[in-house]
């Protein structure tokens, strides 16, 4: 009865919410254009405990989002026995990437166990407005009752309401997954045809098929029926692979942002890709891979049966020229945490492995090409194509000339490995003349990107961003404040972090522009940083009110605050400059 209260309490709060802004689709704001409605106004945010599930939900208003990374939920003196949190919608940020948000209201369930003395669940998350202002990270203590909890985790669990999680239908949920995904399957496809002709996998395939077809008198009609039925044991199995390793990273998708799992994912993956480059062998035990191919060998041939049975086996024998893009696969799949697309992705993987069985057993060896040394150079080529995903990964936490650099090196040698294969194993002049072009091509391109980072640093040093003093306490800032005063001069006082956005936009985008810095020039320019949100940044913030970031705060050379020039929310260059001029704060 309760859980019924309690659905029905959100239920009226998103309806009413609806009515009141029903007229107007623009963003909630306070009445001042300028000003923005404060944290608990733009996420109502409502907990509710119905026997061991915690039901959680926060009513986000129209032109603001919640950042689905940002969310955490910490037990004390009880256990999370399982949690339900919906997807949020992918979102690509200029500075932070790939990120999901909420921008509709969002419904978390929390099953708990092993509730003791005093149990809570704090609770934290963050958001942003669309017009350009990010709010501190906000905290949230739930007092748990524990008479309500069993004392094991065998207590029954009943999901929640379909309509309560899911904003949308499960039809759009799948078709946005697969249209912010689009080239994910296709690239998988591709990946799974180039592993075919890898040297360990292409030898293998006119014996594979002589054992699946079983007999020599089939018609191309069922040949090509036992091939497909092959190749769809095999892709279910990778299938089967993508939807365990995506489940596990919905639980870790946040701590795949963590530079301590990033740098191992990357060594991981240099690891893999020395593998291809022929350093060591990876692949499964020996012992378990012949128990596998005996099983295989058990199965019939020939019988529809028996051949799904061989290909779902086959996928699981890893060969050495596999194990390591698969693995990389996986990884991708996991850090994705998305069932959907990495059911999808690893099929489609499986199918394109198979394309070249299908063929054999239906045309024999007319369409495809020799085995030969060229194979060792494809298993060569996946190998750069593994180097290249620790580099994606680094960038995210690297310095931009680092990230720069890495993209470059990572080029060069792979231009010169084509280079030198070309000189090597062209049999003909033109093909030598075709591969030495592409290498050519491919060392302008590798210069790319160390070329493009040195000309913006050229530009930013010739645009350098204004300076601030950085302060981090009030009476720092009342110093700062006092000698200004004694100068007659104006003071622009900053409030940043670097989980604000629009913050990074005003330093990007308006504080480097000539003609602000221009008009700040005799500014005493104060910075306060609160990234960390510690006692004294809240102190900072609640001793001017300050709702969330970015916030500028003016005083004129007489030291009075001119509280009609404070700025909430991003402003371009030429804004700013009016805000200044209008305020009459211009510097002589």
């Amino acid at each position: 009865m309760r859980l019924i209260v309690f659905l029905l309490i959100s239920l009226l709060t998103t309806v009413s919410q609806a009515q009141l802004f029903e007229n107007n689709s623009a963003p909630v704001l306070a009445p001042e254009s300028s000003r923005f409605v404060t944290a608990e106004e733009a996420f109502p945010f409502h907990a509710y405990q119905e026997g061991n599930q915690l039901l959680i939900d926060w009513q986000v208003q129209p032109g603001y989002y919640l950042y689905q990374s940002r969310m955490s939920f910490n037990p004390d003196n009880v256990k999370i026995k399982s949690s339900n949190i919906p997807d949020g919608i992918p979102h690509k940020d200029e500075f932070f990437g790939q990120v999901n948000v909420y921008t509709e209201p969002v419904f978390v369930t929390l099953t708990l166990t092993d509730a003791i003395r005093q149990p809570s669940i704090t609770i934290k998350y963050q958001g942003c407005a669309k017009k350009g202002f990010c709010y501190p990270p906000e905290q949230q203590v739930i007092t748990i009752d524990p008479t309500l909890i069993p004392a094991s985790a065998q207590a029954a669990s009943h999901p929640p309401s379909p309509s309560s999680q899911e904003p949308q239908s499960e039809q759009d949920r799948l078709a946005d997954k697969l249209d912010n995904n689009l080239w994910s399957i296709p690239l998988f496809l591709l990946l799974g045809i180039g592993l075919a002709f890898t040297p360990c996998v292409f030898p293998m395939y006119p014996i594979i098929t002589s054992i699946v077809l079983g007999r020599k008198d089939v018609t191309r009609k069922q040949a090509f029926k036992l091939g497909l039925i092959y190749v769809q044991g095999m892709a279910l199995t990778y299938t089967a692979l993508g939807l365990v390793v995506a489940s596990a990273g919905l639980k870790f998708q946040a701590l795949l942002q963590s530079p301590v799992i990033l740098i191992g994912f990357s060594i991981l993956f240099v690891a893999l890709s020395l593998s291809m480059f022929g350093v060591y062998t990876l692949q499964m035990p020996g012992r378990l891979q012949t128990y596998l191919n005996q099983l295989s060998d058990k199965q019939t041939q020939g019988q529809t049966l028996g051949v799904f049975l061989m290909g779902a086996i086959s996928g699981l024998v890893c060969s050495p020229c596999t194990t390591a893009p698969l693995s990389g696969a996986l990884l991708y799949v996991a850090q994705t945490g998305d069932l959907v697309i990495g059911g999808i992705a690893l099929y489609a993987l499986g199918m394109g492995m198979g394309i070249p069985l299908i063929l054999i057993a239906v045309f024999g060896h007319q369409f495809l090409p020799r085995s030969g040394p060229w194979m060792e150079k494809v298993k060569t080529l996946f190998g750069f194509i593994l180097l290249a995903a620790p580099v994606f990964l680094l960038e995210r936490i690297l310095p931009e000339v680092w990230s720069a650099g890495l993209w470059t090196a990572l080029g060069i040698c792979f231009s010169i490995w084509l280079f030198l294969t070309g000189r090597t194993h062209s049999p003909t002049p033109f093909r030598k003349g075709i591969v030495t072009l592409f290498s050519v091509a491919g060392l302008c391109l590798s210069a790319l990107p160390v070329s493009s980072y040195l000309l913006s640093h050229e530009t930013q040093q010739e645009e350098h961003a204004i300076q601030f003093v950085q302060v981090n306490t009030i009476e720092a800032l009342k110093q700062q404040l006092a000698q200004a005063k004694l100068a007659g001069q104006p003071v622009m006082f900053d409030l940043y972090a670097d989980w604000c956005v629009a913050c990074k936009e005003f330093e990007k985008y308006t504080f480097s522009d000539p003609s602000v810095q221009r008009q700040l020039s005799n500014f005493k320019l104060v910075q306060a940083d609160v990234t960390n949100n510690s006692k004294a940044d809240q102190e900072i913030l609640r001793s001017f009110n300050i709702l969330g970031l970015p916030t500028i705060l003016f005083w004129n050379g007489e030291g009075q605050a001119v509280s009609a020039a404070k700025i909430s929310g991003f402003l371009s260059a030429e804004d700013f400059q009016r805000n200044i001029s209008q305020n009459h704060l211009s510097a002589n």
